[in-house]
């Protein structure tokens, strides 16, 4: 009898290529993640051999991201989080900013559009959460003060990356997309809906959250049982964050690191971080993995021509030799 087996499958070559590849790695004085991005290249579609199922990875990898944000939520308090806006806010506001122009100038450099090259710069503005969290928490400084401030600095890039995904469709006329494909309504109406979604979001897991959690998980640790207490733990992280995207707009990141915060204020807190550590960390290999699956190797002998042909240098090279020509026809004419 043949079944569909994608999952299975999935799970096992990439459990067991991050294995391999992520103790290579570590051999070599290498990251480990260095190992899970090369296993999810080797399953991925643009190499021969076994190719597992892209989607069935991607929502695999996002449930790593629930779980790793959450378990950094139950080391954060409130008081944490705001002890450290007086830098981070205004850090995540100038860095995003910088990067931005900094990308819209080099893509200018290239030749693209506006708004290729604003989408380009937004794209470099934005750090990636579960990449910077498990380097922080390879090198132990999570708990520390700069660790916190990285968290409140993610937190900042996550909230203003919703407006901006927010405000892209609306926009897409003006950046040179198709306007009429985007469904948006009027400016003030999407910044006003975004707001008031996030802001809801936030008072209900500042004003409901922070008293219901801790009170559900003081119920189920009464039971004694050791499943149901993991169950409520893991259940509480998935259904929030699915929640909170599905109600609120906000990413899975965002919702999972504010249901960890909030619980945070149980006494079974510390409870709650070892029990979700295993699902945790296996779970968090898969996004690496999944990220992984969508690298083309083919790309970088092609780019490299590419960018051989159209880098900097050649193009400052080129438009020197127009400016000369330009220069010389115009002594010339001048001295006819």
């Amino acid at each position: 009898m043949e079944h569909n087996i994608s999952l299975i499958s999935t799970i096992a070559a990439a459990f067991g290529g991050a294995l391999i590849l992520g103790v290579i790695a570590e051999r070599l004085k290498l990251p480990a993640l260095v190992g899970y991005l090369l296993a999810g290249i080797l399953i991925g579609p643009a190499t021969p051999g076994f190719v597992a199922d892209i989607e069935t990875a991607a929502q695999l990898s996002e449930i790593g991201v629930m779980l790793l944000m959450f378990g950094v939520g139950l080391h954060f308090s409130l008081d944490d989080l705001l002890s450290v806006k007086r830098i981070a806010l205004p850090g995540a506001v100038v860095q995003m900013t910088l990067a931005t122009v900094l990308g819209m100038g080099l893509s200018w450099w290239w030749g693209w559009r506006f708004g290729a090259a604003l989408i380009f710069g937004l794209s470099l503005s934005c750090a990636s959460t579960v990449v910077l969290l498990k380097a922080l928490e390879a090198r132990g400084i999570l708990d520390t003060m700069n660790g916190r401030i990285a968290v409140g600095w993610l937190v900042v890039e996550d909230l203003a990356t919703v407006l901006v995904l927010v405000l892209l469709p609306p926009l897409a006329g003006v950046l040179g997309g198709n306007a009429s494909a985007s469904g948006a309504g009027p400016l003030w109406m999407t910044i006003g809906k975004t707001l008031l979604e996030v802001s809801a979001f936030v008072a209900l897991m500042l004003i409901v959250g922070r008293r219901a959690l801790p009170w559900l998980l003081a119920q189920v640790a009464r039971t004694g049982s050791r499943e149901l207490f993991t169950l409520a733990v893991v259940t509480s992280a998935i259904s929030i964050a699915y929640g909170s995207a599905q109600l609120f707009s906000v990413s899975f990141a965002l919702g999972a690191f504010f249901a960890g915060m909030v619980m945070r204020e149980s006494e079974f807190s510390h409870r709650a971080a070892e029990e979700s550590l295993p699902l945790r960390d296996a779970f968090s290999v898969l996004f690496f993995v999944a990220v992984g699956m969508l690298f083309d190797p083919a790309v970088l002998p092609e780019s490299r021509c590419m960018c051989w042909a159209s880098s900097p240098s050649s193009l400052l090279a080129s438009r020197w030799r127009r400016w000369r020509w330009s220069w010389h026809c115009a002594t010339r004419s001048t001295r006819r």
